[in-house]
């Protein structure tokens, strides 16, 4: 999973119903190239460069994984389906709607198609003064001021005025932290580590991954099954027990919840699956001493995908001691958590069947999953 780059990018309409087309421009950015993190205010401006109406303005950072070709490309498909026609001339004329990206962290590109920074932005006041309210601190890479700097140097003479109307961010209409504590919950290779990721990044929330990577019995395990399944379940349910207690006791001012990518429980659904009957009884008396202590998530969200997914998914990230799994043992640890949900009927769960989804590279099925979360959570 690629990590998120911050981009801004400037708005501009002079036509029609100009603040409708700036909100428009802005939920469709949010769904097709990533989450708003912020908004300036809205200025009215004078025309720059030609004879026309009075133009709205405005700045928003984006987090995408999106690389700047790909976000260009996003920027004028959105351009287009709002009505915007793009001329060959080369004169400034009006339009619906104008998206320019200024920067894309601080690469500096240029070529026929793409100039980053965005050469011109230096120059205007409908650009520096809404993105001095939401970075002014931001470096211009080429010239080495922040913006701040550059919009006190700024030789525009017009005067940008702020209006009394604010765009909204359509990413607030997810409200998660209703809830303290949500778990992921799904097979081996079913996405739920990189979904509490991205949810952790898009909602301010402390997330909280299993460290399956530093048990040292694991790739025994996968070797040699009837040998080390006993001491493997033993060291994860310690560990889970130990990190979620400690997570969960210390309070993050800073954050809105806790989003984990496992929840305790899944320590007794393996174990059944991997351990003879005598030694599943003994853990499974083990288990419960600590599980009366241990905090609950508030929602458990159930990622579902077939076993045929879950199969390339396992290829896909090449952990050598995945490669062997057999489509049967994918099957008992499905059916182990269903059967497991069935009969926990105090637990407020969400099962998401996303075996036709690729949240991880479609920002358009992340967002299909993100309001599944979100109806779970409004009708709860």
């Amino acid at each position: 999973m690629n990590q998120p780059k911050k981009v801004f990018i400037s708005l501009g309409s002079n036509q029609g119903e100009k603040f409708r087309y700036l909100q428009q421009a802005i939920d469709l950015i949010h769904q097709k190239i990533g989450g708003i993190k912020q908004i300036s205010k809205v200025y009215a401006s004078a025309a720059f460069g030609f004879e026309g109406d009075e133009f709205l303005n405005a700045c928003i950072s984006v987090e995408t994984e999106l690389k700047p070709r790909k976000v260009l490309t996003q920027l004028l498909a959105i351009e287009k389906t709002l009505g915007r026609i793009r001329t060959n001339k080369k004169s400034y004329e009006s339009r619906i709607i104008d998206l320019d990206m200024i920067f894309y962290e601080d690469e500096i590109v240029a070529t026929k198609t793409l100039s980053l920074p965005h050469p011109e932005m230096h120059k205007r006041k409908f650009v520096l003064l809404p993105l001095n309210d939401i970075g002014s601190d931001v470096v211009h890479p080429k010239k080495k001021k922040d913006i701040a700097t550059l919009l006190n140097k700024c030789k525009d003479k017009s005067r940008p005025e702020p209006i009394n109307l604010w765009l909204k961010n359509p990413s607030r209409s997810y409200d998660f932290s209703k809830y303290n504590f949500i778990a992921i919950e799904g097979n081996i290779g079913a996405g739920k580590t990189s979904l509490a990721i991205k949810m952790a990044n898009d909602f301010n929330a402390k997330v909280v991954l299993e460290r399956f990577a530093d048990n040292p019995f694991l790739p025994k395990f996968y070797e040699e099954p009837e040998r080390y399944a006993f001491t493997l379940e033993m060291s994860f349910l310690a560990d889970r027990y130990q990190q979620i207690s400690d997570d969960l006791s210390q309070l993050d001012l800073f954050k809105d919840f806790i989003i984990s990518d496992y929840d305790v429980f899944k320590s007794l659904i393996f174990s059944k699956i991997t351990l003879p009957e005598d030694e599943f009884m003994l853990y499974r008396k083990l288990f419960y001493q600590v599980y009366k202590d241990i905090a609950k998530p508030d929602l458990y969200v159930y990622l579902y995908q077939n076993t045929e997914r879950l199969q390339a998914n396992i290829k896909k990230r090449g952990r050598d001691y995945e490669q062997n799994i057999q489509n049967s043992y994918l099957e008992k640890i499905n059916s182990g958590y269903l059967e497991f949900l069935k009969s926990h009927k105090e637990i407020n769960v969400k099962i998401i069947d996303i075996s036709d989804k690729d949240f991880v590279t479609s920002r358009q099925d992340y967002l299909d999953i993100l309001d599944k979360v979100a109806q779970a959570i409004s009708t709860d």
